[in-house]
């Protein structure tokens, strides 16, 4: 076995390559940009070696930077994770030519299957349904419009080279083909150093659901199953679930039996995943082969309890595999929920800083599942505008879909992370949405259900008088805390009274508190009574209460007279106050917002790509304004209504941050 692997990546992905190979006892090297200086998979490996600036192309995906700390480091193979260099067969070459070996397939299956104009070719060839597009190369945005218009809109325009949404545009019309050609041309360029582009039909409403396959040098080939990732925004996944909740035996055998089969077509080794797109009446078409080890891969394990990265390591030494289709099994339900750094509030924009709190739920048994969590980051570590915006990979394990959901729901409230934006409510909304549950869902879900972006989630009755009478026992703690405290020196503390108000979601809730040892009744106006109990004590952050016998998470936060909840995707101001204190609150008059109607503001941090007006131009209700680019992924601003340019403030190449005043209009 390999004494020595280099991992050429970072984050949450060199870590989780570091934990297997650390129990294989292979010792790991690590490599990292100016950026990830202090990162925690360079805290984690046994070496780590600087190679370059934080942009990615001075860095990862620079090849004489890996081969310099492959030499550097004496690594006898290298893992590439996912993205950067891991489909690049040249960086496959280099290491063959270095007598390193590649935790990867041969470089041919790469070229072959990598490359998705050829990978589509190929499948034609051998008779598998693909999805009709035009795989030749693409010159300039008005070819791009006459291809589409020839395969009929809409269209999706993708990144030969490829992967994690990148480099990917849904065109409806000429004027959105024309964009989409040119930004997925400069994020294909950024991404992955190749700019080439395709177009395809654009199936509406499918489902994505992909195989994990296995294969050796020695002719073996197997596939773990299916994962479903339909639930997806910008092309880029959000949930993962395996098994699926739509595919039925037949149809798992088929998929899987011609994913096996495509890959010894090409003479395919390591894991690799064929992704199809699924139809209503359970037809699937190949879309393409990825080359490499998959973001989602922690669901596949948990339900087969195959470590994927150990076979990878064990296959490119050499071995054959020990498994076989007869062994791989299909053990209760799993689903990852991928932690972004962005504000779900500002249309899922990215969010860089500090994370000044990074707490996330305790790996192991939970609610009668499991909890796993995939990261790459600390508390006070920093989140780059550099890279990807994926932080963690949270996932939950149960005997069926229903308790793998309940047990994810509890890990998303257990879930503390603070100083930036992060789509954890967002998560939390989706893992309760009844289309979710019931297993009804397409690639179009997220468009469908949240047409016009995410605004929060506003909680049922019976959940907020659930989360009104728990904040209510929380600050008869917090009141006793405090005359204690404010206590006169002959020891009489000051009394807390029994009859509260408790505003929450625009309602106000009367309410009296019976408290004993064990915990406190809240009883309402109704005559309505709601049982009580926890351990939360004034300065924590999360509250674990029991309401009448059912487990409910809270984030706590201070707000004056109350708290800042958090709870299933809600995000609540809780204010609760003695009679007399509400109704003097009632009096007051609410402070509006400023009018920033007539300014363009930065929605997140990031780099102006391109101004696309001037100043006294006049401007047309979505008319794009200006580019700004944030993490790998270019975003277009436009016009929200008819308006003239008043004035400029930045230009291309300026940094902002977020709410910077970017144009003004008169």
């Amino acid at each position: 076995m390999f004494e020595k692997i280099l991992i050429a990546n970072r984050g949450e992905i060199a870590c989780r390559v570091i934990k297997t190979a650390r129990r294989m006892g292979i010792k790991t090297v690590a490599v990292y940009s100016d950026a990830d200086r202090n990162a925690l998979h360079v805290e984690m490996a046994d070496e780590a070696v600087h190679i370059g600036a934080a942009p990615a192309s001075q860095s990862y995906i620079v090849i004489d930077r890996i081969m310099g700390a492959i030499r550097q480091s004496g690594a006898q193979a290298v893992h590439p994770g996912y993205g950067f260099l891991s489909e690049n067969p040249k960086f496959a070459q280099a290491l063959d030519a270095e007598g390193v070996a590649f935790v990867g397939p041969p470089v041919k299956a790469i070229e072959a299957m990598g490359d998705k104009i050829t990978s589509k070719k190929i499948a034609a060839e051998a008779g598998v349904n693909t999805v009709p597009g035009y795989m030749g190369l693409i010159a300039d945005a008005e070819e791009a419009v006459t291809i589409s218009n020839q395969i009929g809109y809409p269209v999706m325009i993708k990144a030969s080279a490829g992967g994690g949404g990148k480099g990917m545009r849904i065109a409806w019309t000429d004027e959105e083909a024309r964009e989409g050609f040119q930004s997925s041309k400069n994020e294909a360029a950024s991404s992955f150093g190749d700019d080439r582009i395709f177009i395809e039909k654009f199936v509406t409403q499918p489902r994505h659901i992909e195989i994990q396959v296995l294969c050796d040098a020695h002719g073996n080939g197997l596939y773990l199953n299916e994962r479903e990732c339909s639930i997806q925004r910008r092309n880029q996944k959000v949930v993962e679930e395996a098994p699926s909740p739509f595919l039925d035996p037949e149809t798992r055998r088929a998929m899987g039996e011609q994913a096996v089969a495509l890959a010894k077509a090409v003479g395919y080794t390591s894991a690799g995943t064929v992704e199809f797109i699924v139809d209503g009446a359970k037809n699937f078409y190949f879309l393409e082969m990825n080359t490499r080890l998959q973001v989602e891969h922690p669901v596949t394990e948990l339900i087969t309890g195959i470590d994927l990265v150990e076979q990878m390591i064990r296959i490119a030494h050499g071995e054959p595999l020990t498994i076989t289709q007869d062994d791989v099994k299909i053990d209760g339900w799993a689903i990852e929920n991928r932690l972004y750094a962005e504000d779900p509030y500002r249309g899922f924009l990215p969010s860089i800083g500090r994370l000044t709190r990074y707490r996330p739920p305790a790996e192991g048994e939970m609610l009668g599942g499991v909890v796993r969590n995939d990261t790459g980051v600390y508390e006070g570590g920093e989140i780059s505008m550099y890279y990807d915006p994926m932080i963690a990979k949270l996932c939950t394990w149960a005997p069926t879909r229903e308790q793998a959901i309940e047990v994810m729901r509890n890990a998303l409230d257990s879930f503390e992370v603070e100083g930036i934006g992060h789509n954890l409510p967002f998560l939390a909304a989706v893992m309760d949405h009844p289309r979710f549950v019931s297993g009804n869902i397409t690639t179009a879900f997220i468009a469908e259900e949240y047409p016009e972006g995410f605004a929060g989630v506003t909680l049922p009755e019976p959940a907020l008088r659930d989360i009104a009478a728990a904040c209510a026992a929380m600050n008869r703690v917090a009141e006793i805390r405090r005359s204690r405290i404010s206590g006169t020196l002959d020891n009489h503390e000051r009394k807390v009274g029994s009859d509260w108000t408790v505003s929450l979601q625009g309602v106000d809730h009367e309410v009296t508190i019976a408290a004993d040892r064990q915990g406190s009744t809240v009883r309402f106006a109704d005559g309505a009574e709601i049982r009580v109990t926890g351990s939360w004590t004034p300065g924590m952050t999360l509250a674990r209460m029991e309401v009448n016998g059912r487990p409910l998470v809270l984030k706590v936060g201070k707000v004056s007279a109350g708290f800042h909840i958090r709870s299933r995707g809600a995000d609540l101001k809780v204010i609760v106050r003695t009679p007399r204190q509400a109704e003097l609150a009632r009096l007051m008059p609410e402070k509006l917002p400023p009018d920033t109607s007539k300014l363009l503001l930065c929605p997140m941090p990031g780099l102006v790509v391109k101004i696309n007006v001037s100043e006294g131009d006049e401007v047309q209700d979505g008319q794009a304004l200006c580019t700004v680019e944030a993490m790998k992924m270019e975003n277009i601003l436009r016009a929200e209504r008819r308006g003239v340019v008043k004035k400029i403030n930045a230009g291309a190449g300026d940094s902002l941050a977020v709410d910077d005043v970017i144009m003004e209009f008169e």
